[in-house]
């Protein structure tokens, strides 16, 4: 039998998930829900699946085995719990959730009801990405000194207006760090390690009718001593791939999207060259840069498979609910930095309240 995937939000990135699945020998999409009037039969007749209007229902259904989560961010808790508590394994998009009590929610209701979970960060996978974490996890970089992530990205003023969820901090949880960036951050953190201190600016430049950052700089240390920057903007035409460097003592990298821009190391290795010309050119979209619809599925195809493989085996993907909810802890972290004008460490001992969030001024 074939495991049954169920998606939850039939929006734009419903498609990439029923894509994905549509890739993996023993899945197959059985079901969608959206309480969107209309939504989930328009996916359900281009998808083949059986749509549902109310959550409990599709929920009830025994050909779903798997959820996958594609609501607003701030509406991801619901979904996950009641999935979790249906006896569901869950997938949810990122972020986890906005708030650390809403991430941790989700992962003791998975944890309580034994079932899987799964965050959906597809750039782990990309071939650059394992070649650089197998580098650092070597030692060829000597000690780590610098770790960078750089998201340049342009989103207009209609990508705003076209959701009344978009740009607010109640169900967006943020603006280009939050909603774009998190995927560098999510990069980042798995390349160098934990953040533990954080200065930072955040500020809404170009965009209106949005509540929350569209340019956001900020400092970070990690554990290891390494010091680094993340950049994050959706007001940047016309939008660049996104960017992470890695520095150390013993070598240098640098990846856009899916390539090796940069691969050089004080001691050489016979496979570098092949490598760097195998990963020149991988990227074939725009990554997002300007488009949010211009991306592959096959990063959420190979981190489908590997919460398929977590849940035959028992064990943990590779990307858990705690390894999602630590990059929303460090935006988190930054958006404090920013409004308190003060250093903020990791980690943090409750969530800074989203009231209080003024984009560019401190509170």
């Amino acid at each position: 039998m074939p495991t049954g995937f169920g998606v939850i939000g039939c929006g734009m990135i419903a498609g990439f998930h029923s894509k994905a699945i549509a890739d993996i020998r023993g899945a197959r999409l059985v079901a969608c829900q959206d309480t969107f009037p209309g939504a989930a039969e328009r996916f359900a007749a281009e998808h083949a699946c059986t749509p549902y209007e109310q959550l409990p229902a599709m929920l009830a259904d025994p050909a779903v085995d798997v959820v996958t989560i594609c609501t607003p961010s701030g509406a991801h808790m619901e979904a996950a719990v009641a999935a979790a508590n249906a006896g569901k394994h869950v997938i949810v998009e990122k972020p986890l959730e906005i708030t650390l009590k809403r991430c941790d929610r989700i992962i003791d209701a998975c944890r309580k009801n034994g079932v899987t979970l799964g965050t959906i960060f597809p750039s782990r996978f990309h071939e650059s990405s394992q070649q650089l974490k197998k580098a650092i996890d070597a030692g060829r970089f000597g000690r780590l000194t610098l770790g960078d992530s750089y998201v340049k990205w342009f989103r207009t003023q209609e990508y705003y207006d076209s959701g009344a969820w978009r740009g607010t901090w109640a169900l967006d949880g943020g603006g280009a760090l939050m909603n774009q960036a998190i995927h560098s951050v999510d990069l980042l953190t798995w390349l160098m390690g934990p953040v533990v201190e954080i200065s930072a600016h955040i500020d809404m430049l170009t965009h209106s009718r949005i509540e929350v950052e569209d340019v956001a700089v900020a400092s970070v240390r990690f554990a290891n001593g390494a010091l680094g920057v993340i950049e994050a903007t959706t007001a940047a035409f016309p939008g660049a791939l996104k960017r992470i460097e890695i520095h150390g003592s013993e070598g240098s990298a640098v990846i856009e999207e899916e390539d090796i821009k940069s691969w050089e190391f004080a001691r050489p290795a016979r496979s570098d060259k092949r490598l760097l010309d195998q990963l020149a050119g991988k990227t074939s979209s725009g990554g997002g840069a300007a488009d949010p619809s211009a991306i592959g599925h096959h990063g959420h195809t190979m981190l489908f498979k590997d919460v398929l493989r977590a849940i035959r085996n028992g064990d943990t993907p590779l990307i858990d609910g705690p390894e999602g909810r630590r990059s929303v802890e460090i935006i988190l972290g930054i958006y404090k930095a920013a409004e308190t004008g003060r250093v903020v460490k990791l980690p943090l001992k409750n969530d800074p309240p989203l009231a209080a969030r003024k984009t560019g001024v401190a509170s």
